[in-house]
């Protein structure tokens, strides 16, 4: 009797439990034949247009050499080993799909021998791994992505022996533990792992398709209807829910997915037609100030912002040369640590045809996004390096990944971060420790984590309570006038029960200084409100409600306008638990008023530049009349 291949008795297996889970195609009923290997982002024959590029423009040239270099010394290194951290093996996975992705490149754009031999160690090593940790299946979207691509691009010149060992570990290992419902909850969900692991198991199906036809197309006509989750969460505008940091996770793995189907199958099924999506490289456009630190709301590391290329993809699909406008800046002043970009050969793909002479600078000062997590962003200049940035965080601590940290706020001028955000404390710092870090319930220990909570961010705090996690604050109000740029969130329901309302402004005015408003309605209780900056700079606290903010040898004033009777006070950023990770040379400016019952209270705080005088006699109009 013939043996039935493991792939099929688990499909059959898999139908029987659950019948409707491969029912009729819904995308590619269509589909019979693919292009041959390479099939997936770059085909054969299309190195010749990379290379066209690299020859006529210093910056394209700059990104391949980097990719050259960072290949030497790939193969230098020794191989990958499965060691697991905690619950992850994501670091493997994702060192895996850099130096996979990175050596394939290298082959195929300059055919020396030493990348593909490096390359194909790399690949047989990960493949006789006993897993690729399914229990947390992010390892196993980037693994499978990784292998993936290796086997695709390389298949031709990889040894004949090398090609079943790749294509069982790209099955068993990866497209296999996809279809059991103990690892595939992603599947439903609208986040980063929706993105990441649809993306590597469609890779994965493009891989390994002409062996397994029937299980590749229900793996990819699976992914089209499942990565609609999270391309719904860019509307209406394109703010990514999970900030900065994911997004260049996520956003970066869609973009890879989209890329990959619409080359192998010549369409991506209008998935990215919508605007919201099509707007996100914006957003993240926006998201660097004008120091070039990023505005690090939620889980989102405190660095500068670098060269994405998923941003090269936007910059093609949309014809808007502009997007690369930062990418441009850094790779003229040396692009450090731009290597470690695991997908960076996307961008040589993805850039194809784009000429950085052609990239100008943006012409919007402001940009503000609705949706899930609302966020605005506006600066003075973006070619001033003294000019003005402000970030203003809107939304809801109920996110994935967010914190409590509506109403905050990051400040740049005369090239540094004023007021900041201390970003996420990494995972297994936490988790080794016991902290139940996802439990995101009003009680949860995650709001006892320092950073995590609104009394470390340069926001309100009222009764020293912690924001309500189901509140969520639209933002209420934009302005974009020459003289004024500013936007509004009504924060009331993230204080439900401690005030009536409470409102937030922030605005550069004439392109000078900048005003943060609030404007609190009390109910029938009197309450206690505490303003906060968190600083990186030195404090020198002086009479009237003013402040001296001082860091490498530049100066900005802090000015309490109103109240008049505010008194300032500074307060390390020092962590109250063992688990909390430190914060050296972060600073709270913050000052406390009483707010009687029944009471209209306003507060105005100027945040001036050394330099910037601003007449006394000035007036900040109510935040009703910013919106006219």
């Amino acid at each position: 009797m013939k043996k039935v291949p493991f792939f099929l008795y688990l499909i059959g297996i898999f139908l029987l439990v659950h019948p409707t889970s491969f029912a009729q195609l819904k995308h590619l009923s269509h589909v019979s034949k693919l292009p041959d290997h390479p099939r997936i982002m770059l085909l054969k024959g299309e190195e010749k247009g990379i290379q066209n590029n690299i020859n006529s423009d210093k910056n394209w040239a700059t990104i391949h050499q980097t990719i050259l270099v960072e290949s030497d010394k790939i193969i230098d290194l020794p191989p990958l080993e499965r060691i697991q951290i905690g619950r992850r093996l994501l670091d493997k996975s994702r060192e895996a799909l850099r130096r996979i992705f990175m050596l394939s490149y290298a082959y195929r754009i300059t055919r020396d021998q030493k990348y593909l031999n490096r390359a194909e160690t790399e690949l047989l090593k990960v493949s006789s791994f006993s897993d690729w940790n399914p229990s947390h299946f992010l390892d196993v979207g980037e693994m499978t992505m990784a292998v993936a691509i290796g086997y695709d691009w390389l298949y031709n010149d990889l040894q004949k022996s090398s090609l079943p060992i790749l294509k069982e570990a790209i099955l068993k290992k990866g497209i296999e533990p996809s279809l059991d419902s103990k690892y595939n909850s992603w599947l439903t969900a609208s986040h980063n792992w929706n993105q990441v692991c649809n993306a590597g198991m469609t890779y994965g199906a493009l891989a390994i398709y002409e062996d397994n036809p029937t299980l590749a197309k229900q793996i990819i006509d699976r992914a089209i209807e499942s990565i609609k989750l999270p391309m719904e969460d860019y509307n209406p505008d394109g703010a990514y829910p999970e900030g900065y940091g994911y997004w260049g996770y996520g956003t970066s793995f869609n973009v890879l997915f989209l890329s990959a189907v619409q080359k192998a199958l010549g369409s991506d099924f209008g998935l990215s037609n919508g605007r919201g999506f099509l707007n996100t490289a914006a957003y993240y456009q926006h998201m660097v100030g004008t120091s070039g630190k990023t505005f690090n709301y939620s889980d989102a590391g405190s660095g500068s912002g670098g060269v994405s290329p998923a941003v090269f993809w936007f910059a093609n699909r949309t014809n808007t040369p502009s997007l690369l406008f930062g990418a441009k800046n850094i790779l003229e002043n040396g692009a450090p640590n731009m290597g470690r970009d695991r997908i960076l050969p996307a961008a040589m793909i993805w850039g194809n045809g784009i000429k950085f002479e052609k990239v100008t600078a943006p012409k919007a000062l402001l940009w503000a996004g609705k949706g899930k997590n609302p966020v605005a962003m506006m600066r003075s200049s973006w070619t001033d390096p003294s000019a003005i940035y402000v970030g203003l965080k809107a939304g809801s601590p109920s996110v994935n990944h967010g914190h409590m940290d509506i109403g905050s706020f990051v400040m740049d001028a005369l090239g540094e971060r004023w007021s900041m955000d201390l970003g996420m404390q990494e995972y297994e710092s936490l988790e080794s420790k016991g902290v139940k870090l996802w439990d995101k319930g009003q009680n949860a220990q995650r709001w006892e984590v320092y950073r995590y909570n609104n009394m470390a961010h340069s926001t309100l705090t009222f009764n020293n309570e912690l924001q309500r996690v189901e509140g969520y604050a639209p933002l209420s109000g934009t302005v974009n006038k020459q003289a004024f740029t500013g936007a509004i969130t009504d924060m009331s329901a993230v204080y439900k029960n401690a005030v009536a309302s409470a409102n937030r402004g922030i605005a550069i005015v004439d392109g000078q200084y900048v005003v943060v408003k609030d404007e609190i309605l009390t109910n029938d209780k009197p309450s206690t409100v505490k303003w906060v900056m968190l600083t990186p700079a030195e404090v020198r606290i002086n009479e009237n409600g003013m402040a001296e903010l001082s860091q490498n040898g530049k100066k900005l004033q802090l000015k309490v306008g109103e109240p008049a009777n505010a008194t300032l006070k500074t307060r390390l950023a020092q962590p109250t638990h063992d688990y909390d990770a430190p914060n050296p040379g972060a600073t709270l400016v913050e000052f406390e008023i009483n707010l009687p019952a029944n009471t209209k209270n306003t507060i105005n705080v100027l945040l001036i530049p050394e330099g910037v005088s601003v007449n006394k006699e000035t007036k900040i109009p109510s935040l009703n009349d910013w919106k006219k």
